[in-house]
């Protein structure tokens, strides 16, 4: 159902562009720079939100609301409502309102391949802070790579004072590193100064060695376990229910208790932290080091599935 639904989706945003519009927004699915992507500032592939009308950027939030679940979607147009922040620009409200904005031109909506057809196609939404790519394969939909950060992480100061962006990644996170007993997180914790970012960087490949192993699941007890599966549940809880099901699914044949959970930094909020989770393909990680430990950079890969891998691999085999 959710593949249909997007597909139609889809059809009907690009059915809404320009011509100059549409020209911008897509590109063939086997582009070359199809898996370049990147959460600095800067241009992206793509056409940028600015440029969509109010009807053109609803069908964008139909897409989000998806692929998303409802809180993965709030998660994703996080790092815009940071900018408005970070940047002290106009409120473009919590749904948008991009078209002539300084938000949106900072963001930038892509779609490859062919919607109406039954090969496969995707369609990405990138900028600062934001990369979501979104396979689909037949009846089956890939999520990853699924990058979120958010400068600020708290807002300090101002008419938002008070608010947090990815709150529970970084409060579950912390949960579990104090719910360790001593001997455990001598495993978990594998340096008292934090990288300054996550490890896996951007690029098109994960490289899940560059992880540290840290703590398994299998070694926890059932509470410190239940605090392990909410805050794996942050990640892969982003989906919407069909996707994140099937990932779910995938995470338990693989067997949760090979998943780890290793930790450097600082052990207490307030300074420079960072946590990884790692299967034999899953990855999660979350860096907070920059701007005194109000910077968010977070991401969920599997190193077998990104980009839709193994769907097109099936896909490919049962169609030579």
């Amino acid at each position: 159902m959710v593949v249909e639904q997007t597909r139609k989706t889809a059809l009907e945003l690009l059915d809404a562009l320009t011509p100059e519009q549409r020209a911008k927004a897509t590109a063939p699915f086997d582009t070359p720079d199809h898996r370049e992507w990147t959460y600095l500032p800067g241009d992206r592939p793509g056409v940028q939100l600015t440029e969509l009308t109010a009807e053109q950027e609803q069908h964008v939030h139909r897409l989000l609301e998806l692929a998303c679940s409802e809180r993965g979607a709030a998660d994703a147009l996080g790092p815009m409502a940071a900018e408005i922040v970070l940047r002290d620009l106009p409120d473009v409200g919590a749904t948008g309102g991009w078209q002539g904005t300084v938000v949106g031109e900072r963001y930038f909506l892509r779609i490859l391949g062919d919607p109406s057809g039954r090969d496969p196609w995707a369609w990405r939404l990138n900028g600062h802070h934001l990369a979501l790519h979104v396979t689909v394969v037949g009846d089956q939909v890939s999520f990853v790579p699924n990058f979120i950060g958010s400068n600020p992480a708290e807002v300090r100061q101002g008419p938002y004072a008070g608010r947090r962006f990815l709150a529970a990644e970084q409060d579950l996170g912390f949960q579990l590193l104090h719910a360790l007993d001593s001997g455990q997180r001598e495993v978990a914790v594998f340096s008292t100064e934090a990288p300054d970012d996550i490890l896996t960087r951007r690029d098109p490949v994960a490289d899940s060695s560059l992880l540290h192993r840290g703590i398994a699941y299998g070694d926890l007890q059932d509470s410190q376990r239940d605090l392990f599966t909410r805050l794996l549940d942050q990640y892969v809880g982003r989906a919407s229910q069909p996707i994140a099901e099937q990932a779910w699914a995938n995470l338990r044949d693989q067997g949760l208790d090979q998943l780890t959970f290793a930790w450097a930094g600082a052990l207490q909020p307030g300074a420079g932290h960072y946590y990884s989770i790692t299967g034999p393909t899953f990855l999660a990680e979350y860096d907070n080091t920059q701007s005194d430990a109000n910077h968010i950079h977070s991401v969920w890969r599997d190193v077998d599935n990104d980009w839709g891998q193994d769907l097109l691999a099936a896909h490919y085999a049962a169609h030579r």
